[in-house]
């Protein structure tokens, strides 16, 4: 067996409507998932023992040890493998870090044994299954239902983490209404990211309020990105606190990045689209 790597991009919700609440405490949604060009990388290499190094700019206070879900995804796999994990993305910011880094340590895992992941992604994580989605998709369920969306234009963004601490559970616990209308069923098709983004802002994130309430500085980001220059929409990722700003173009999202840097914010000019 040869080393693998991986690329575990942020995961973006684009839109997320709460629909239910299951018996078992489990949360519904329907979510528009894209995946930007800002990732961690994963490499994986043969071994005696499982073992976990964390590296790269955000490495720090990541865990390395059986409650990461890189390990948990190795396990679920049955392979004892080195495994080392170049952090780039914030951590618990709402773009599927930890989610991507599993589905990646999968992937990458799957190329050198030829062993296939394993069929109940979703018991590594709610977002596990969409983050192993090769591009756009639709995830209902608890996350478990995913359907690929190929058309889907691609998205130039500007993604802001304003570095504060949102915990899912309490944005949940904080939601006014558990029962919305989900997504449009179909979906339409949208020719280009101007249709797609007016269609967007028609949509919801029915975590932002609670989790705007919670934390305080995810106003300042969404109030930053909605000033900047040619921002046609600013929302809020998953469960926080990282945000999203559309633009017209790349040139324009660059722009929109470089004066947007604050200290403690992390902050990119992402193109949203294919992983």
């Amino acid at each position: 067996m040869t080393p693998a790597e991986a690329r575990a991009p942020a995961k973006v919700n684009l839109a997320l409507h709460v629909t239910g609440r299951r018996a078992d405490g489990y949360h519904t949604l329907d979510s528009l998932v894209v995946f930007a060009d800002a990732a961690d990388v994963v490499l994986v290499r043969p071994a005696e023992t499982p073992s976990l190094r964390v590296t790269g700019p955000r490495a720090e206070g990541v865990p390395t040890d059986a409650s990461n879900l890189v390990m948990r995804a190795a396990a679920a796999m049955g392979v004892a493998a080195a495994i080392e994990l170049e952090k780039h993305l914030p951590a618990a910011g709402g773009i599927g870090g930890g989610s991507s880094d599993a589905a990646a340590t999968l992937r990458a895992l799957a190329a050198m044994t030829g062993r296939a992941p394993p069929a109940d992604l979703a018991a590594l994580g709610a977002d596990v299954p969409v983050c192993m989605a090769p591009g756009p998709a639709r995830m209902r369920g608890i996350g478990e239902v995913v359907e690929p969306l190929a058309t889907l234009p691609a998205l130039d963004a500007v993604l802001v983490n304003p570095g504060v601490a949102v915990p899912t559970p309490q944005v949940f616990a904080r939601l006014a209404r558990r029962e919305n209308p989900p997504l449009p069923d179909p979906l339409p098709a949208l020719a280009d990211a101007l249709a797609l983004t007016d269609w967007l802002a028609a949509q919801r994130n029915d975590l932002e309020p609670p989790a705007r309430a919670l934390a305080p500085g995810i106003d300042a980001a969404l109030g930053a990105l909605a000033g900047a220059p040619g921002c046609r929409l600013a929302r809020m990722s998953g469960s926080g606190a990282t945000c999203f700003g559309l633009f017209p173009d790349a040139a324009a999202a660059a722009r929109a990045a470089q004066a947007l840097a604050r200290p403690g914010w992390w902050v990119r000019a992402v193109r949203l689209g294919a992983q």
